[in-house]
């Protein structure tokens, strides 16, 4: 396995390595974003985006990867890449109406009240 990654030009695995920082920062910041915001509205975004972003460097970097060692083109890893960035938001919407929903069933939102923010 270590021969494998002593075939690997120096350039590339330095750009393979600053794609996965980057993808693991922007996952991490999206988590500290759930952890360090206040309501569940405003903890909604900030690990969708992390998440999303954070999945573009990772798949990215492995497709670089994939493509040097193997000297074809890796596509496959578009397809989690597609799964994770389609999901994702879809999951955020979901979570925000049944979460409005639940809030104007018991009271605590009316109508003109979800739209503003909190002061």
């Amino acid at each position: 396995m270590r021969a494998h990654f002593d075939a690997l030009p120096p350039a590339v695995a330095l750009i393979i390595a600053a794609l996965l920082v980057t993808g693991a920062a922007l996952t991490f910041i999206g988590a500290l974003g759930l952890l360090r915001l206040p309501t569940f509205y405003e903890r909604m975004h900030a690990p969708t985006l992390g998440t999303s972003g954070g999945t573009a460097g990772i798949v990215i970097a492995s497709m670089l990867l994939f493509s040097v060692m193997q000297g074809r083109l890796a596509v496959h890893e578009i397809l989690i890449g597609t799964f994770v960035t389609v999901t994702t938001p879809v999951t955020l919407m979901l979570l925000g109406r049944a979460a409005l929903y639940r809030d104007r069933s018991e009271g605590r939102v009316g109508p003109s009240e979800a739209d503003e923010p909190e002061k």
